[in-house]
């Protein structure tokens, strides 16, 4: 048994790492009852809506055990490796068999040309298992025009979802389900808390494992075990050991995580898309039904696909002190490299504030790949315990 003997026994907790270590089942089970499924691509497909539907959705993920037959046939090499294996199980029949439609969100430029080509092997290639597939164009610029405009493209894909769960979506649906999202993100910040204070008692493989869960399951279920892991862990050991803030690529499982802090590193927050930014904003529940799911999205923090260099600069600034971090890992995979337009910056900052940092750029993926990792991370945490001592 792993993660600190499976977080101290916890019922609920081992709950969570069910789900997250069998992340397909709870929608197999879900359209065994007769009930549709979305599998959403990109960070930025709106829950809210997807539920107001009455449908469930799951976050695609990559496979690192799958062979990539369909991929290595019509998608180049020159995408991120991880993206790759995400297009595999999108082509491949699997998304097929667990969910009815796929809906991706232009949060990155790779996002969208994954969109684009699905697209046209659809149209190419009609035979192939590929469920439906939706786009939503946001635009993230921060003015009334953008913001405007989002709301006419949240509203079409509204209609989408109403043509595919043939049912009008009302306004007080939408706002019941912005309520359950709202909670679900307001316990997992209560969670998080437990990595920030003086006293850290959840380690950052712990919280991958509670947040990565929700990515899969229903909200008020996830919402229920989250509150329960966090009444227990309030009484769980403090973690001691430097604190260190994760920023680079999503970390699908828990592999990186693992090998940091086997080296006595602790791992207080992150800004990836499966760690803390996924509920760093809510709903304001006074707007209009529409308005409040699209500024949500709209004005959530920044991440490096989609802001300025110096507004990421001050958004890593801000959240490594937040959590107390005395370091930080950059962590970026083969032809990922959008993130390291911000790295310099982002380095020359932190060293003014006295914080150390190591990057990883252009890494294999998956994790287990990259030969001498684990000797480079033993080296910069012996060098952050000697910065502590």
């Amino acid at each position: 048994m792993s993660i600190r003997d499976c977080a101290l026994q916890s019922r609920a907790f081992s709950a969570l790492k069910q789900v997250y270590d069998s992340r397909d089942a709870v929608a197999a089970a879900w359209k065994a009852q007769g009930k549709k499924v979305v599998a959403k691509l990109g960070c930025d497909v709106p829950d809210e809506l997807v539920i107001a539907a009455g449908m469930l959705p799951i976050q695609i993920y990559a496979d690192p055990k799958k062979t990539l037959q369909y991929t290595n046939q019509y998608l180049e090499h020159a995408f991120d490796p991880q993206v790759r294996a995400q297009f595999e199980r999108m082509v491949d029949g699997t998304y097929q068999n667990l969910a009815d439609y796929i809906v991706i969100s232009n949060s990155t430029d790779i996002v969208i040309r994954v969109f684009l080509y699905l697209r046209e092997l659809k149209r190419v290639e009609p035979q192939m298992p590929i469920p439906p597939v939706a786009f939503i164009d946001w635009l993230f610029t921060r003015h009334q025009l953008h913001q405007n405009r989002n709301q006419f493209v949240l509203n079409l894909f509204k209609q989408q979802l109403e043509a595919w769960s043939d049912h009008v979506i009302t306004d007080e649906e939408i706002r019941q389900a912005s309520i359950l999202c709202n909670e679900n993100r307001q316990a997992l910040r209560q969670m998080a808390a437990l990595r920030h204070g003086s006293e850290v008692r959840i380690s950052g493989s712990e919280a991958l494992v509670i947040i990565g869960a929700g990515l899969f399951m229903e909200k008020t279920k996830h919402t229920a075990l989250v509150r329960q892991v966090t009444q227990e862990a309030q009484n769980w050991p403090v973690l001691t050991g430097p604190r260190v803030f994760y920023t680079g690529a999503n970390q699908e499982d828990l592999t990186l995580y693992e090998m940091i802090e086997k080296n006595g590193l602790v791992i207080v927050g992150e800004d990836t898309d499966w760690g803390e930014r996924s509920f760093d904003h809510d709903c304001n529940l006074e707007d209009p039904a529409i308005r409040a799911v699209a500024d949500r999205y709209h004005f959530r923090e920044f991440s490096a696909k989609k802001s300025l260099v110096s507004q990421r600069v001050e958004a890593l600034d801000r959240e490594v002190g937040a959590c107390g971090a005395k370091g930080v890992i950059f962590y970026t995979n083969q032809y990922d490299e959008v993130a390291t337009w911000d790295m310099p910056k982002q380095r020359k900052s932190l060293e003014a504030k006295g914080i150390r940092h190591i990057t990883f750029g252009k890494m294999n993926w998956p994790v287990e790949k990259n030969r001498g990792l684990e000797q480079q991370l033993a080296v910069f945490a012996a060098e952050m315990k000697g910065a502590v001592l």
